[in-house]
């Protein structure tokens, strides 16, 4: 059902532009908050409202917001090269490679995970969102490596306490260009969306606290090779950390990094890998640690990049 919500404009937004004004009364992006005044969906005291009008005190917004998009299904669809790490009654680790969702979600008609593991029989646990059941954390599309998902509802509470609680040991390597200085270090600098760019994240004031811990392994000529293990899990946070360093990951275009060295080194994406994961076993309590080698396209690139 179409929603409707009356807003009030308090004093600290008089002067403000419409859409600024009400992406911080709403919590949105400011260009979601521009589409919705450009759609109509916008009044202030009664009078369409464009974007780039300005907000009076004690003016009353009313904003009508779109319905919801529902919830992509899940679809059972085998992909190729995802090679199933371990599994017992209560979670299986999947090696996900590049080009795959962790799971459906609106925009994204290519292969998941979760899609991926019922088309091998495999049946998860029901706890989470409907599109995204058993799913404790994601990687990006463009990451490949290690990815845990809970079978039992035991293992699916248990595990994302785990990763909230900050018990989860992640390791991953990234190839990042130039030379981080220090080469031991930890970035600790908060996260949110980019102010200008939806698809994009940005270290911004007001952003969720993010901590990455990284120490260089191998230094290149153009890059380094580095081992990553993150205290928090944001969305792309090794890539924005790294791209607030001045040092983007090899190959992530939207990020800042080089395209002719990514074209030199055959890159279709950042260089990044989930490499390790473990944490204490939900069913047994147990010590587990699982790892992943390189893929074939990252293994590629450090031969050529170390070849100089």
């Amino acid at each position: 059902m179409t929603e409707r919500r009356l807003l009030p404009v308090p004093d600290g937004l008089a002067g403000e532009r419409v859409d600024v004004g009400l992406a911080r009364l709403l919590g949105l992006s400011r260009s979601a908050a521009a589409e919705l005044a450009a759609a109509g969906g916008v009044l202030l005291d009664g009078t369409a409202a464009a974007k780039s009008d300005r907000l009076v005190a004690g003016a009353l917004i009313e904003v009508t917001l779109p319905d919801p998009p529902s919830s992509p299904a899940v679809v059972a669809e085998p992909v190729p090269g995802m090679r199933i790490v371990h599994d017992d009654d209560d979670l299986v680790v999947v090696d996900k490679p590049v080009g795959v969702a962790a799971h459906p979600s609106p925009g994204w008609s290519g292969p998941t995970v979760v899609g991926g593991l019922a088309a091998a029989g495999f049946r998860v646990a029901t706890s989470g969102a409907a599109e995204r059941q058993g799913v404790v954390h994601r990687l990006d599309v463009g990451t490949s490596g290690l990815m845990v998902v809970a079978k039992s509802e035991s293992a699916y509470s248990a595990l994302k306490r785990a990763f909230r609680e900050r018990t989860v040991d992640k390791t991953y390597h990234a190839l990042v260009q130039g030379h981080p200085d220090p080469l031991r270090g930890t970035v600790d600098a908060p996260i949110g969306r980019h102010p200008t760019q939806d698809h994009r994240w940005a270290v911004v004031s007001g952003g969720r606290p993010s901590v990455t811990h990284y120490q260089v392994i191998e230094a290149f000529r153009a890059a380094s090779l580095v081992e990553v293990r993150l205290e928090t899990g944001r969305t792309h946070q090794i890539r924005v950390h790294f791209s607030a360093l001045r040092h983007p990951c090899v190959g992530d275009l939207t990020y800042g990094a080089d395209p002719v060295l990514a074209e030199r080194l055959g890159l279709r994406r950042q260089w990044l890998h989930a490499v390790r994961l473990s944490f204490e076993h939900p069913g047994t309590g147990a010590p587990v640690e699982f790892t992943s080698d390189y893929p074939e396209d990252l293994g590629m690139a450090l031969v050529r990049i170390s070849a100089g």
